[in-house]
This record gives C-alpha cells, sequence and structure tokens, in this order.
C-alpha cells in the first residue's frame, strides 16, 4: 500500500478490512506504517469496522469475524459496507439493460443502488422479489407532474412472499409469481459466491426463490463485490455456469480474477483504470 496519505476514511477502512481478511489479523503499527497515517487515525477505523460487524478487535491489533454459514446479516448493516464498490458496480451494470426489456432484480444493497441507475433506462418491465428496489421506481413515479408516472417509467411487479432479514419477499407465494414469468436479464444479488459452492445464500428460503429466478432468466448477471467472491453460504442455488456475467469492483484480487476467467464466460470489473489490468469501468472481458 503506497500513496495512501490523502485516501478517504472509507477507501482506507476497505484496505484495512482487506488486509485483515486476506492476513488473518494485523497489528495497528503495520498499518499506520502501510498506510502512513496516525496511531488514532487507525484506532478510529479499526472501531468503525468492528461496529459494522466486519472485524473483531484484539488487544494491539483486529483479526477478522468468522461468521457461520447461516448468519444473515440486515439490510441496514449491509448497506453500510463497500458504498464506493456498490455504486460503481451499478453503474456498470446498468448499461446492461436494453430499453424496454423485461428484467428482474433480486434483493440485496447492490441491486438497490443498480435500482436508482435503472430509472434512466425507458420503458422497462421491472420483476423483483425487494421491497427496497419497488421502492426506488415507486418513490421515482410519484414525481411525475400531477401524480402520473413520467413517460418512459417502468412498470414494476413487487412479488409476494415472507419478509427476510435483508427485505426480500421469499417462499412459496414469490416462487410461484416468478415461476410462470420470463425474463431477458436478472440482475442477481449474492451473498456468496465461490468455484465449489457457485451461488449461495444463508436463508434456504432464498435460496429457492433465487433458484426460480435463474431458471426464469434468458441472462443471469451477478452484480457482487469483491469480498462476496470465496464466501461461502448455508445453501447453494446455482452453479457458476449458469452465470453469463459477473459484475464486480476493482478491490477483486488478481489471483480471483484468473480464477473467475477459468469458469466464467463475462467478467465486468468496474471502477478498473482503463487499460490498467485487462478491464475498464462497465467493458465485459
Amino acid at each position: 500500500m503506497t500513496d495512501n496519505q490523502n485516501l478517504l476514511a472509507e477507501q482506507r477502512r476497505a484496505l484495512i478490512l482487506d488486509e485483515v481478511r486476506r492476513r488473518g489479523g494485523v497489528r495497528v503499527n503495520e498499518l499506520t506504517r502501510r498506510l502512513s497515517v496516525s496511531d488514532m487515525t487507525v484506532r478510529r477505523d479499526l472501531d468503525a469496522l468492528a461496529r459494522q460487524g466486519v472485524i473483531e478487535k484484539v488487544h494491539g491489533g483486529a483479526v477478522p469475524v468468522v461468521e457461520a454459514s447461516t448468519h444473515e446479516p440486515g439490510f441496514e448493516a449491509k448497506s453500510a459496507l463497500e458504498l464506493s464498490a456498490k455504486e460503481d458496480i451499478a453503474r456498470a451494470a446498468a448499461r446492461m439493460a436494453v430499453p424496454g426489456s423485461a428484467i428482474a432484480l433480486s434483493g440485496g444493497t447492490t441491486t438497490f443502488a443498480l435500482a436508482h441507475h435503472l430509472l434512466e433506462v425507458p420503458d422497462l418491465t421491472v420483476v423483483t422479489n425487494s421491497v427496497r428496489v419497488a421502492d426506488v421506481f415507486h418513490s421515482a413515479q410519484r414525481l411525475g407532474a400531477a401524480g402520473a408516472p413520467r413517460p418512459g417509467a417502468a412498470t414494476v411487479v413487487l412479488t409476494g412472499g415472507v419478509r427476510t432479514p435483508s427485505d426480500s419477499l421469499v417462499g412459496p407465494v414469490a416462487d410461484q409469481a416468478i415461476r410462470s414469468l420470463h425474463f431477458d436479464v436478472l440482475f442477481l444479488g449474492v451473498h456468496g459466491i465461490s468455484v465449489e459452492a457457485g451461488l449461495s445464500t444463508p436463508n434456504l428460503a432464498e435460496a429457492e426463490t433465487n433458484r426460480r429466478f435463474v431458471q426464469a432468466a434468458r441472462r443471469v448477471v451477478v452484480v457482487a463485490d469483491h469480498t462476496k467472491w470465496g464466501t461461502v453460504g448455508l445453501s447453494s442455488f446455482a452453479q457458476l455456469s449458469e452465470v453469463g456475467v459477473l459484475v464486480t469492483d476493482a478491490g477483486l484480487s488478481a489471483r480471483a480474477r484468473e480464477e473467475i476467467a477459468e469458469h466464467l464466460p463475462g467478467l465486468v470489473v468496474a471502477g478498473a483504470p482503463e487499460g490498467g489490468d485487462g478491464t475498464d469501468d462497465g467493458r465485459e472481458v
């Protein structure tokens, strides 16, 4: 890590978190040297990451929190993580939505970010099981003159179902609604993605609903920041061979990119500098 004196707090904490996960733990004095910041700054960053529940502070440093495969963070907890990465991913993924097409958006904080960018794509039909995603489109429609929908505003279908901690609707009602539909593109957020487990989630009912989404889509676009790679939830719902494109962020390691390239036909590294690593913001490789 070099030239980090002017990093924003969010970027600095992302680097710290990556270092903790990669090495299994770090000491405060190591981070002050690597980041060229004060001991107090590092300790504040560790406090912030500990409050988010992604690290555990120990004497003189920090270690990663090892989550059970059944642990399912709530929407608010997840929404505070990897904000810049999610925005980069959302911007790149939105370019894949064709005006007038039928798309599906699963639940999650990354698809929530994506929904805001999809407001600019005209005449979409959007099916979602995310209460938060549906609210994004609903709020935009209310901004039309005299309460009328804006020209080109999306038609939104919200599935029924049982609400999860991440504000997704899952279960038999949602599954039945999705079963009879067909989508041009599914934009899918995931809890975890790996070569061995494929796409996974800690919620058994959500796994089945996501499985229905995958089966109903002509093309599956996974939107997931770099921290999701290598994470495995309780239940797998799709193999990597069922994914058309993974849209992730520049925090993904070179080794992970090579591994993904062996198993996925498409990889978009959003926010990567053009020519820096063979990808740029939103280009599929």
